[in-house]
């Protein structure tokens, strides 16, 4: 597969082996001692306040899928059940990693320097700031989840990191999120942001609009701020994988996960400008391996075509981006 070079995939090595990879111990001890994360959560002190290690949680299962080991036995048996039939779903979690990691460094070399990641997840490898960082030294970055054990993770480590925060905030809650004190530090809502919800939507059922929360996202935003959204789909895989999958997040501590198809997805992006997913393409959604790729004739793989994503922004002038 052909992707330009980025933090989560290396020119001519497959999503899956990657992904193996980083399964078991890490590998630089000295990265393993500045984040204590990094060790593997089996131990009853190590577990944070309000944190039910007994059911796997979506946040920690994807940890693992990604080869971290800030997981518990309850998430590496609910992953281990689903690679069992699904064994691409290890390449779909790096795919859309790699997604997170390029669009990150995209709007960076747009001149984005400041991101809000809604539902970040736990930390894994080359989060958003240090991405975002590697075009523009001062980018300010806000995380958010309203998982208690990202929650704690992320205030663990993030406290010698100047210009990031992780805050504890419920994603159908915009105006709540973006009037939180930290936000307010952060983040200058007059100037261009970049917006991450990856592989969050799913955990919003119709009933509450996820497309309405995102427009609510948006419209208070300055103009030229991106969108980069991506949202797992059931499109292009057999009724049984999907129902393996949907079976074990059941039993979770987020037990809706609603894949959705592409006219769904893309309506997320109404009223922005989809930027193209790569050369010579049109203004489209895509899956998460051709974005930003470099020969969109290999680049696929059947765990990449397991989400739809695009980066869209919002029309307007833009002011100065904020630094």
């Amino acid at each position: 597969m052909t992707r330009r070079q980025d933090t989560a995939y290396s020119p001519g090595v497959s999503l899956a082996r990657k992904a193996d990879d980083y399964v078991g111990e890490p590998t630089c001890p000295a990265r393993t001692q500045a984040f204590p994360w990094k060790a593997r959560m089996s131990d009853s002190e190590q577990i944070p306040s309000g944190v039910d290690a007994s059911r796997p949680s979506p946040a920690r299962m994807y940890d693992r899928f990604l080869g971290g080991t800030a997981n518990f036995q309850a998430d590496r048996d609910a992953v281990d059940r689903i690679v069992d039939l699904v064994p691409e779903i290890r390449d779909a979690a790096w795919a859309n990693r790699g997604f997170l990691q390029r669009a990150v460094r995209w709007m960076a070399e747009h001149g984005i320097c400041q991101f809000i990641d809604l539902g970040a997840g736990l930390p894994t490898q080359r989060s958003t700031h240090e991405v975002a960082r590697e075009i523009l030294p001062d980018a300010r970055v806000l995380y958010t989840d309203n998982d208690p054990g990202v929650i704690a993770h992320g205030r663990e480590i993030l406290p010698g990191v100047p210009g990031t925060a992780v805050i504890e905030a419920d994603f159908r809650q915009p105006e709540e999120l973006l009037g939180h004190p930290e936000t307010g530090r952060l983040i200058d809502l007059a100037e261009p942001v970049g917006l991450l919800i990856v592989a969050v939507t799913q955990f919003i059922p119709d009933a509450d609009d996820p497309w309405s929360l995102v427009a609510r996202y948006m419209d208070a935003l300055a103009p030229g701020s991106y969108l980069a959204l991506s949202a797992p789909t059931a499109d292009r895989m057999v009724a049984q994988k999907v129902s393996r999958i949907l079976d074990v997040y059941a039993t979770s501590t987020i037990p809706l996960n609603t894949p959705r198809a592409k006219a769904q997805v893309g309506r997320y992006f109404t009223g922005l400008e989809i930027v193209p997913p790569y050369d010579g393409a049109g203004p489209v959604l895509t899956s998460a391996g051709l974005w930003d790729c470099e020969d969109p004739e290999t680049a696929e793989s059947d765990g990449s075509r397991s989400f739809y994503v695009a980066v869209a922004r919002k029309p307007g002038s833009a002011g100065n981006p904020a630094h």
